[in-house]
């Protein structure tokens, strides 16, 4: 697990937890301008309970890691429109601009998150990163968890695999004794099958000896018949 250390000066460790905005409303509420999507140097500054000068100086020395985050600077014309779009001075909301006039920097919540991980006298900051770490833990607790599981899964199919491939000859022996069974069947079937057409073959042949032993009987009591007239 990284430490907080890391994160304050790795800006790859940085970059890898950018997608966690989340982790600042879990820590402190943060105030965003009416536009909901940004906010200023006085209101980052509040956030972190330290001076606007403060994030002045940390934006200065990070300004383009802070630039690639979305943090942006409104200078004339631009300004002059973001401010009649979103923060018309004629609504009373002057106190939101630290700045001057002639200047406007906006953060957006990823260029916050960033501050979180860049400023270190800060006891919100640290909670940002403590908050970030911990979950980080967690994430990795669980897919290490995952992977055991996954890990004891596969062992089970490997288990099954062998059990298979041994049971494999086995099978193949039976199938081949069932083939065996099966042509005896055939030749069996074949030889009941003649045995019957021979008995019904000898049953005509009887039948026929019947007759003729009937006819001889009837021949013989005519002869005695005969006899006997005489």
């Amino acid at each position: 697990m990284p430490s907080e250390v890391t994160l304050l000066e790795s800006r790859t460790m940085r970059v890898e937890h950018l997608g966690r905005v989340d982790a600042l409303d879990k820590v402190k509420a943060l105030v965003m301008l009416p536009d909901g999507a940004h906010c200023t140097t006085d209101g980052v500054a509040r956030y972190f309970e330290v001076s606007t000068g403060v994030i002045r100086q940390l934006t200065a020395r990070h300004r383009a890691e802070l630039a690639e985050n979305g943090m942006q600077v409104l200078r004339g014309p631009d300004l002059r429109e973001y401010q009649s779009d979103s923060m018309s001075l004629s609504s009373g909301d002057e106190g939101s601009y630290p700045q001057r006039r002639s200047g406007l920097t906006l953060y957006t919540r990823r260029a916050v998150l960033n501050i979180a991980m860049l400023l270190r006298d800060s006891d919100i900051a640290r909670c940002v990163r403590t908050y970030l770490l911990d979950a980080e833990e967690g994430w990795r607790e669980g897919y290490a968890s995952l992977d055991r599981r996954v890990t004891a899964v596969e062992s089970c199919l490997g288990g099954v695999g062998v059990a298979l491939q041994e049971l494999g000859p086995v099978l193949n022996r039976m199938s081949h004794r069932l083939d065996s069974l099966d042509r005896r069947l055939d030749a069996t079937n074949q030889v009941v099958a003649a045995i019957s057409n021979r008995l019904c073959q000898m049953s005509e042949d009887i039948n026929r000896v019947d007759a003729r032993v009937d006819d001889v009987v009837h021949q013989l009591k005519d002869l005695r018949r005969g006899r006997r007239r005489r």
